[in-house]
């Protein structure tokens, strides 16, 4: 608790909050849980590269686990996860700053180990695999991609054992299999979904932002135009999100200037098996898109209430 302000005496600086970092799973487990106090503990599973997106989900997992609780922040880029000429090797990495950012959000250890640290024997013989639900829209494109996901989740679970883990609600898809995996397989667990963090100008935080030029950021800004779009009209039913998010896109990406975004998908998804939502659905759906921009492969979505 802090002291009160005592007259005619210097003020001490405040406490600076330090996260420990740790790159073996020995050392986290001495890091994490330093005694035998029952406390609750979290963890926000990241690739790096972190922005005020992955913030959010630090600030979240502290407010859950209070301030006697834990929290744990990961920083591993999972080859598993990435396909034939995807951006593994270009995929931005920054330690330090990662670091900074957890820290400074209430992170009180960093895990971030190597691939020989998570893949103690080499590429896993067993994986475990997304099913349908990983196969469909993000998994059509990037084949394997959520197996790679759940399998590195699955361990990385089993190492941090939190209470809560978080997840950022922009990876729609990602979020639904783990949710799934961890309802299916009997995991003891919460997962906690956060809201997308946008810029001022809706374009939502993504680490791979930072390979936009200035000229393609400006033409990012078609697919949250889109789907806010379709939201609007969410009232009138899930044919007219649809079509409203689809004019609106069409407009956007025809428009001088435009030229650059090469669309992978537009769907209305029902969110408990990532099928596509029929025109009468009623009830919660996700309105996701994906596209390229110039060569940078963009994801997005917003929650919508179909009537």
């Amino acid at each position: 608790m802090a002291r009160g302000k005592q007259p005619g005496k210097a003020q001490r600086a405040p406490k600076v909050h330090r996260a420990v970092v740790t790159r073996t799973v020995t050392d986290f487990e001495a890091a994490f849980w330093p005694d035998e106090q029952p406390v609750d503990n979290a963890v926000v599973m990241t690739m790096g590269a972190l922005h005020e997106g992955h913030a959010a989900l630090v600030r979240a997992a502290r407010k859950q686990v209070g301030r006697e609780g834990r929290v744990a922040v990961t920083v591993f880029v999972n080859p598993l996860q990435f396909g034939a000429g995807e951006d593994l090797e270009r995929y931005p990495r920054d330690l330090d700053a990662d670091v900074r950012l957890a820290e400074e959000n209430g992170a009180d250890v960093v895990f971030a180990p190597s691939v020989e640290e998570v893949y103690p024997n080499g590429e896993p013989q067993v994986r475990l695999a997304a099913g349908p639900m990983g196969e469909r829209f993000e998994g059509t494109t990037r084949p394997g991609h959520f197996d790679g996901v759940l399998t590195v989740v699955a361990k990385l679970l089993h190492i941090t054992d939190p209470d809560f883990a978080f997840f950022g609600e922009k990876d729609a898809q990602q979020l639904a299999v783990i949710q799934r995996m961890v309802a299916d397989l009997d995991f003891d667990v919460e997962i906690i979904g956060v809201p997308t963090a946008r810029e001022e100008d809706g374009l939502a935080l993504s680490s791979r932002n930072r390979f936009l030029s200035a000229e393609e950021r400006e033409r990012a800004l078609v697919l949250s135009k889109a789907l806010f779009a379709g939201r609007d009209v969410a009232a009138q039913g899930a044919k007219a999100v649809r079509e409203a998010a689809a004019a609106a896109l069409a407009a956007s990406t025809g428009a001088p200037g435009a030229e650059g975004v090469t669309l992978d998908y537009l769907a209305l998804i029902d969110p408990h098996d990532f099928t596509e939502a029929a025109d009468d659905f009623q009830g919660e759906a996700v309105l996701a898109v994906a596209a390229k921009v110039g060569s940078t492969r963009l994801i997005d979505n917003v929650h919508v209430i179909c009537r």
